[in-house]
């Protein structure tokens, strides 16, 4: 910060490449407003900057970096003043800001403390801590806003003290709640630095260091703390001073004089979560140098290690002709992975790694003093203080290094957890597997080979020459996952080899088995068959992974030259290499295994191939199998069924081609005819006498028409002699006839009647086929006269004089001589019915030939007013016709309406009329026509007649303007 105040704040750049730039870089901090005073105090968090002027003011700064950085950076200032003048408080000496910016505690040369809140510009006076000295604090943990909460101070007498800050606005009440004196420092040393943090394990644990010119002490245990703390209720930190013991280092040669210091890194901050590197750094200044470590176990400093000043670049002066050799460390940080020191006037950083020295610049004049390097532990940056002027140290991608690092000390995984770029990864990689290899960790060298770009060739020939074979599948495994996948022919032939090696070792184990030997002198037999299991698992999820890199050819030729049935097997089944699957298993019939592989697939080209042999060998579970299925063809399948039938020797009943087709013509929605042409053959064709099958079978069908070829079907049964079934298809296909003729040719005089019973609605017919039974029945050797005629007597159609021509000449009147009077009497009655019926019809012509003799007489009575239906004019104006139903019409209205509606008759009623318009006819031929078209016009009421009926869709209304009338 220039005290004039000119010129603008100078952002770091990042237009630059990260590796471009020098790992750190110190950048003068100038303010436009002027400062006409100097620093002496000065303290940096959460980008607020608190700085105490010799003049006693404090100023309050935010360093909030504007959004645009180009813009100019005019940070907002807060100038506060301590409530009394320095001549009686003393100058300012020492201020401490915790992390979050939020409490400022100020200590004067004359003991007096003061207390100031974010929220507030008026300090406070901290009355218990009157007379202290405080020379560093250790903040609150949990960094808490609203108070300070449990906070430790050491002083410049030893002491330390536990206090707990809260702002307050009541006037009588002090700020803070308690001060407790809790430890004192061996030989009253000056607490130069002290931290608090959380422990390792729960949460009321705490880690405290505290440290003196040439002492550091470090507590570990359990404070008197709830999860939430005592809330300013007392001491928490008094019980783990006075329980545990501390664990000490101790500088060589200590010196009061020399510049001391305590930092404790910050938490991790955004840029660097995730990358494993969680534990919080110490670094400890003391007159022998900087030490420095994590603070990860119980014993932080058995691991930490010492950066003495020798590490650091000295400058050289002239003293008397000497070259006199000066390094003094004045103050110092930390950064993420580097310790930033102030030695000379001079900037450098040291790598904690490895004690390294990546920057060293020279920032201070000669003989120029700093107030201190301070690191804001919330933003993680870096500043230097002096009385007159702010630098901020950049770091600039301060981790770009960190691989190399834990690559020289062989820390592998944490060298590729920071490598950038493939190529750092893979010089990592390679190194790593390098170091395994010669450790004789082949198999872990294979891994990490195959991940890098060490030569293919080298790696195999290395492995082979050692006979690691295990370690080449690895490697080779590992390469796999690296080609991509245009890479075909690498991923062929490096899958093809892994074959082969797989196959190897597990017949190499299996031999070990075979033979009780041992593979090594510590694997036992059981251990052998566990790492069987291991390696064959491995080779499936290895082929389950890069099937699609196999090839089928190749791959099969590989395994069967080992011998390896089940490997074999398992490659065509997750390749999905069915039918080599099931070839394999049907060439060694083993029809169990062919089936279990059957029933797991779907492809019905699969079933087709098959079908034949398996229905031969394993008839049973491929129907089983087949009734599954529902994407099948059946007509595909039935030459499987018919060499299957041709060839087994079983009944009907166990048939399982049968089975087959009687499920596929129930639950198939459209079973082709050929199916049940199949199913109808194989009953023909069956050795059995029975015909129930088939007869129960054709019955379960529908007749019109049947789902089978009728034709065929009685070919085959003729063929086979089927009488029953052909006598049932000759009736399904209406041949009733031939159905009876051979049902008596076979002498089956029940079936035939039966049949004869079948051609419903044609008497005719059955008449006919009950004559050619009862002929039969009454020819049958051994039937008697009555009990034919008693068989007869089912068909009412038949008569006794039918029958009587089929009885022998000779026979004997008596045998039938109730069915003759039965027949004379019904024959009696038919009689008497068709006289009645005579007798009635002569009765009702006489009444008819009455009725028309009375129509000359008949008459209608008109009434003077009555008018005519049509005109509604008086009827007896001119001539009218009135109808037995009382309606009434003029001559001529009734005339038009009817030639209105006449259809068919309308022209002839007009020739009609025009002969009765000539004037040279006759007065009897005039009559006839006035006759004739009298009798046309009034043949019937056109209101009560079909007249009527036609005119149903007349409207009542056709005239507009009476519709008009009757509008609603």
């Amino acid at each position: 910060m220039a005290l004039d105040g000119s010129s603008s704040y100078v952002a770091p750049s990042n237009l630059a490449e990260p590796d471009s730039l020098p790992m750190f870089d110190v950048q003068r901090v100038q303010l436009q407003f002027p400062i006409a005073a100097d620093f002496v105090a000065a303290q940096v968090a959460n980008n607020v900057l608190v700085l105490a002027l010799s003049t006693g003011r404090i100023l309050r700064i935010d360093l909030d970096t504007p959004e645009d950085i180009d813009a100019p950076f005019r940070p907002s200032a807060t100038d506060i003043d301590l409530p009394k003048k320095s001549s009686e408080i003393g100058l300012i000496r020492r201020m401490f800001l915790d992390p979050s910016a939020s409490h400022l505690i100020i200590s004067t040369t004359l003991g007096e403390n003061y207390y100031l809140h974010t929220q507030s510009r008026q300090p406070k006076a901290l009355s218990r801590l009157k007379g202290v000295s405080i020379e560093s604090i250790a903040w609150n943990p949990s960094l808490p806003t609203a108070s300070t909460r449990e906070i430790l101070l050491g002083t410049t007498d030893g002491n330390i003290y536990e206090t707990y800050i809260e702002p307050s606005t009541e006037f009588y009440r002090r700020e803070e709640k308690y001060v407790t004196a809790v430890y004192k420092v061996p030989n009253a040393s000056p607490v130069i630095g002290i931290s608090a943090e959380p422990g390792p394990a729960k949460p009321e644990q705490r880690r405290v260091l505290v440290a003196t010119y040439g002492k550091l002490f470090h507590f570990l245990g359990r404070t008197g703390a709830t999860r939430h703390g005592r809330e300013g209720g007392g001491s928490i930190y008094a019980e783990l001073f006075q329980r545990e013991t501390p664990l000490t280092h101790e500088a060589q040669n200590p010196s009061g004089s020399a510049p001391s210091s305590l930092v404790v890194s910050s938490s991790l901050s955004e840029g660097h979560q995730g990358d494993g590197h969680t534990e919080k750094e110490f670094a400890w200044l003391s007159a022998q140098g900087i030490f420095h470590g994590q603070l990860a176990s119980e014993s932080p400093f058995d691991h930490a290690k010492m950066l003495a000043r020798s590490v650091f670049p000295a400058s050289e002066s002239a003293r008397g002709g000497k070259r006199l050799i000066q390094n003094p460390i004045t103050a110092t940080t930390l950064s993420r992975w580097h310790v930033l020191a102030l030695v000379e006037g001079r900037v450098v950083a040291v790598n904690r790694l490895n004690e390294e020295v990546v920057y060293d610049q020279a920032v201070l004049e000669p003989g120029q003093s700093a107030l201190g390097l301070l690191t804001d532990l919330t933003q993680n940056t870096y500043w230097l203080f002096t009385s007159q002027e702010i630098f901020e140290v950049v770091a600039n991608d301060e981790d770009r290094d960190v691989w190399k690092v834990f690559l020289r000390e062989q820390k592998y995984d944490e060298a590729l957890q920071y490598a950038r770029g493939p190529a750092h990864r893979d010089a990592v990689l390679t190194a790593s597997g390098d170091s395994l290899a010669d450790r004789g960790r082949f198999v872990e060298a294979a891994k990490v080979w195959g991940k890098s770009s060490k030569g293919f060739e080298e790696v195999c020939l290395t492995m082979i020459d050692h006979k690691e074979h295990d370690a080449l599948r690895k490697y080779l495994l590992s390469q796999l996952s690296t080609y991509r996948k245009a890479s075909v022919t690498q991923r062929i032939m490096v899958a093809s080899w892994l074959v082969e090696l797989f196959m190897s070792k597990l017949n190499s184990l299996d031999d070990n088995i075979a033979t009780k030997a041992e593979l090594t002198e510590a694997a036992s037999t059981g251990e052998v068959q566990d790492q069987l299991g291991s390696v064959r698992s491995e080779f499936q999820d290895f082929v389950n992974k890069h099937k699609t890199d196999l090839n089928k050819k190749t791959v099969y030729g590989i395994i069967s030259s080992h011998g390896r049935e089940e490997e074999l097997l398992f490659f065509a089944t997750v390749t999905n290499d069915h039918n080599y699957v099931l070839s394999y298993w049907i060439q060694r019939e083993k029809w169990a295994e062919a089936l279990n592989v059957l029933q797991r697939q779907s492809d019905p080209d699969v079933f087709y191939k098959y079908s034949s042999v398996l229905m031969t060998h394993a008839a049973t579970g491929l129907v089983e199998i087949l009734m599954r299925q529902t994407n099948l063809d059946p007509e595909r399948l039935i030459p499987a069924l018919l060499n299957y039938n041709k060839s087994a020797n079983v009944s009907l009943n166990q048939n399982q081609a049968v089975r087959y087709l009687n499920f596929i013509i129930v639950n198939h929605p459209k079973p082709s005819a050929a199916v049940h042409n199949t199913l109808i053959s194989i009953h023909a064709s069956s050795p059995s006498n029975s015909e129930a099958g088939l007869l129960t079978y054709l019955q379960s069908q529908p007749s019109s028409p049947p789902p089978y070829d009728a034709d065929f079907a009685l070919r085959l049964c003729i063929q086979h002699q089927r009488v029953q079934s052909c006598i049932h298809i000759y009736s399904a296909m209406g041949q009733y006839l031939q159905a009876v003729e051979l049902a008596l040719e076979h002498d089956d005089i029940e079936l035939a009647a039966i049949v004869a019973d079948r051609p419903e609605g044609n008497d005719k017919l059955r008449k006919k086929l009950w004559l050619l039974v009862a002929e039969k029945k009454i020819r049958q050797p051994g039937t008697g006269i009555k009990d034919a005629i008693e068989f007869l007597r089912r068909c009412e159609l038949l008569r006794i004089e039918d029958l009587i021509p089929f009885f022998p000449d000779f026979v004997v009147i008596d045998d039938f001589k109730d069915e003759i009077c039965t027949a004379l009497e019904d024959y009696s009655r038919h009689i008497d019915a068709l006289r009645q019926e005579m007798d009635n019809s002569a009765q009702t012509a006489r009444q008819i030939r009455s009725e028309i003799a009375g129509l000359d007489t008949r008459y209608a009575i008109v009434e003077p007013g009555e008018k005519c239906w049509i005109c509604s004019l008086p009827l007896l104006s001119r001539q009218f016709f009135v109808f037995p139903c009382q309606h009434a019409f003029h001559s001529d209205c009734l005339g038009k309406e009817v030639l209105g509606g006449a259809g068919g008759k309308k022209k002839y009623i007009r020739d009609l009329q025009a002969h009765l318009s000539k004037g040279d006819l006759s007065s009897t031929r005039r009559e006839e026509i006035v006759k004739e078209l009298d009798g046309l016009v009034a043949e019937a009421c056109i209101l009560c007649g079909d007249h009527a009926i036609k005119q149903i869709d007349k409207p009542f209304i056709a005239d507009l303007e009476t519709a008009d009338e009757w509008a609603l």
